[in-house]
């Protein structure tokens, strides 16, 4: 609701793949011949400490390329493997080569490889081994991981992105347990493609094997230890590549998949990962059965990984890109009609939250198709209908997009489909048995029996308590949270001077933030901006130490002071504060994580000796002020500055992020450029602390809205309109997060505020629609 094009387009699937993960892998032992050809080869004499150069003209022959195809043929993914035995046995990862899939191996010389088993396997490990018909191959020789040093150079081959027999160096960083794996940490960047890629010390043995890339930077990834896959070596499941295709195929008898996704079957449940083909990363699984005539129902019961994703029933399918879909969608349930390939073709029926659904537990979707209307309903509650009849028939079936991993079972499809709800006296019941039971700690066996007796029953009486519990929990750590951050937007307004705040009178705090100090001795000087930017940090971390950083900073001041004679002149101090800063101190601007909040909380900054311009000018203003200099904050488009005033002479703008370097009338020129601006003199106007306190806290929002975080977002936003009750894009941008944070009388609350005050600009007719829908909600 309410998202942007750029908003529904991610949510359609360009926010990024998932990691890939690991499959169940079933096998069959083949014959005792290929275990005994099974052992690690002999290590080949190597040369200790060779080159880079060397170490990858005597590994290039062993890489391996892993292209892994769908069931349509079409390239689904490249890793990288490496030869472990001369006799044809190539290591890589599980989940490289995934399960039931097609793939297909080539050497470093160009050589295709015939795949004949998938030798050994491991899911906890997330390793394979395949054998291939050639032999006589150029194994790598396997080292031991206690010979690898905390800080040891090593070197990483593989396939990043399908560039082959790519080289990058690294150290090690470490050993860590990570889900009770003994991991190496590389500081290496680590890409899709590098998976199943070995991990050399110099003297040309295997230390590991890479699998993991970091969820937290670029630069950063983690390989399994070398001692797991000579386990695997010495034990393996052998299964016939033949067999291997099958295991967890769909019977095509009944079922065709479009788009790509990786469908499969166990047992009575489909299973679904990857992302399709489609726009958005839409899948589709469609049943080969005719579809009865119209009237009939289709229904499945449908469990997803995580809400964010989206899965679920299709109907009227040409087998293509037109189709309904009734699905849920990041909370929502969401009825779509998919009119061609792209999403300007997409028409949503409906997109809102029901009562009935229940997030991480399993839940019927049915739809029930008429000659005049489409009903979709969620655990047997209508949730939506709709007249819209563009398509009229065609193949039902299950759907999938973005990199949604869900569950499927008992789908069904029939004239009319009786509902799974429980029969209301017997839910009555079974929840009178629930409630006599009190704590768990007192029950026993034999008052629970009538429960057992009607097990199904009584799991999802219990399991709908328990999330009905889950619920107000959750409730009630947002109600904390709201308040702290109500809280900490008091204490920074009172900070500010700002004369309304929280529920207090009208006022115009804007004209203060916009107005320029006249002197040292001016408003600007009596307001804490120190203690007010350090405040922001409270609202993630209730524990910071205010007072312990402000008695940092005022040390920091002292000691400047100390290094200067009783003669030193304004332009002296300056100096000493620069050097004492960026020399003695090493103060310096993000280099490699731009975008991390931290940057912008004044603790962290003063920890990290790290900071983005803003952050970093309202430390050097707050010392500068400290030691009796004029230095304001001046708010460049994109690029925070300060500029000094002088007892003598000229002021001077300094850029404090790269460590005090003064700018001139060109370098000013051409740092407004650089977004998009032309500068001019009004540009250099200060900003009071109230703005600058704002600007701060619209970095942060933007880096929490990026994230889809919601409840960072709503601290920020709290703050922004504490400070300034007349800002009306604050306003609103909390309304519409109080909203889906399920806050609906405050989210109404803003618009109301909006609408009494008509402030001008504003399609006023825009925010009573908002309001209405949020009415309904």
């Amino acid at each position: 609701m309410l998202r942007t094009l750029r908003d529904h387009l991610w949510q359609s699937g360009f926010a990024g793949r998932a990691a890939a993960r690991s499959v169940l892998l079933l096998g069959v032992i083949l014959s005792a011949a290929w275990a005994d050809a099974a052992t690690e080869a002999e290590a080949p004499a190597t040369t200790a400490n060779m080159s880079v150069v060397e170490l990858v003209e005597q590994v290039r022959p062993s890489l391996a390329v892993v292209s892994v195809s769908g069931r349509d043929g079409k390239l689904r993914g490249v890793g990288t493997g490496f030869v472990v035995d001369p006799l044809g046995l190539i290591a890589t990862n599980l989940h490289v080569i995934g399960e039931g899939r097609p793939f297909e191996i080539v050497l470093g010389d160009g050589r295709r490889l015939d795949v004949l088993a998938v030798h050994a396997s491991d899911r906890h490990s997330d390793l394979a081994i395949v054998r291939v018909k050639q032999t006589g191959l150029p194994a790598l020789p396997l080292g031991e991981l206690s010979d690898l040093k905390q800080g040891a150079p090593i070197v990483v081959m593989g396939n990043p992105h399908g560039l082959e027999a790519s080289v990058v160096t690294g150290v090690n960083s470490g050993v860590r347990e990570i889900n009770g794996r003994k991991m190496i940490q590389l500081a290496i960047p680590v890409e899709p493609g590098n998976s199943g890629g070995p991990v050399m010390g110099h003297d040309g043995h295997v230390y590991g094997v890479v699998t993991l890339k970091s969820a937290i930077t670029n630069n950063l990834g983690f390989a399994g230890d070398v001692s797991t896959l000579r386990k695997l070596l010495a034990m393996p499941n052998p299964v016939t590549i033949e067999r291997w295709r099958k295991i967890g195929a769909l019977d095509p008898a009944k079922w065709q998949v479009r788009f790509g996704g990786n469908w499969q079957q166990r047992g009575g449940r489909i299973a679904v990962t990857g992302v399709g083909d489609g726009f958005g990363g839409r899948s589709l699984c469609l049943a080969q059965q005719q579809a009865p005539d119209l009237p009939y129902e289709v229904a499945v019961q449908l469990r997803l990984d995580d809400e964010a994703g989206a899965a679920g029933l299709v109907f009227h399918s040409d087998g293509g890109d037109r189709h309904y879909g009734f699905y849920p969608s990041a909370g929502k349930l969401r009825l779509t009609l998919f009119d061609g390939p792209v999403v300007f073709q997409w028409k949503i029926l409906h997109n809102e939250p029901s009562e009935h659904y229940r997030p991480g537990m399993w839940n019927s979707l049915k739809v029930r198709i008429e000659k005049d209307r489409i009903q979709g309903f969620v655990n047997d509650s209508l949730v939506v209908e709709s007249k819209n009849l563009k398509l009229t028939s065609g193949m039902v079936g299950l759907a999938k997009f973005r990199a949604t991993q869900a569950e499927f079972r008992d789908f069904r499809v029939a004239e009319e489909i009786p509902p799974t709800r429980l029969a209301p006296q017997l839910r009555a019941r079974l929840e009178r048995q629930v409630d006599k039971l009190g704590g768990l700690a007192h029950v026993l066996p034999e008052q629970v029996s009538e429960l057992v007796d009607q097990a199904a029953a009584s799991r999802r009486v219990i399991q709908q308590r328990a999330q009905e519990l889950e619920r107000q929990a959750d409730d009630l750590r947002k109600l904390e949270l709201t308040i702290h951050a109500q809280h900490v937007a008091r204490q920074v307004a009172a900070i500010l001077q700002v004369t309304e705040a929280v529920g207090g009178a009208e006022t115009d705090p804007a004209q203060d933030a916009r107005a320029a100090p006249d002197s040292p001795g001016g408003a600007q000087q009596s307001i804490d901006l120190l203690r007010a930017a350090l405040l922001i940090a409270r609202l993630d971390d209730a524990e910071v130490d205010i007072q312990a950083y402000v008695d940092q900073v005022d040390r920091m001041a002292a000691e400047v002071k100390a290094s200067l004679g009783e003669s030193a002149t304004g332009d002296d101090t300056i100096r000493a504060l620069d050097h004492y800063l960026f020399r003695e101190q090493g103060y310096h601007g993000s280099r490699f994580d731009y975008e991390n909040r931290a940057n912008s909380y004044l603790n962290s900054v003063l920890t990290d000796r790290e900071g983005i311009p803003i952050s970093l000018s309202v430390l050097y203003m707050e010392l500068g002020r400290r030691l009796g200099l004029r230095i304001d904050g001046i708010g460049l488009p994109g690029h925070f500055v300060v500029r000094y005033f002088p007892s003598e002479g000229a002021p001077q703008v300094i850029d404090v992020f790269h460590e005090a370097k003064r700018l001139d009338r060109d370098a000013l020129e051409e740092l407004t450029a650089r977004y998009g601006h032309r500068f001019h003199e009004g540009l250099l106007k200060p900003q009071r602390p109230a703005a600058i306190v704002t600007r701060m806290l619209k970095n942060l929002q933007r880096i929490a809205e990026t994230r889809g975080d919601h409840l960072r977002m709503l601290g920020y936003l709290e703050l922004m309109v504490a400070i300034d009750p007349t800002a009306v894009q604050a306003r609103g941008m909390r309304a519409v997060v109080r909203h889906e944070m399920g806050q609906e009388a405050a989210a109404v609350a803003d618009l109301d505020w909006i609408l009494e005050h008509r402030p001008p600009g504003l399609d006023l007719r825009q925010i009573e629609r908002m309001k209405a829908i949020f009415q309904r909600e």
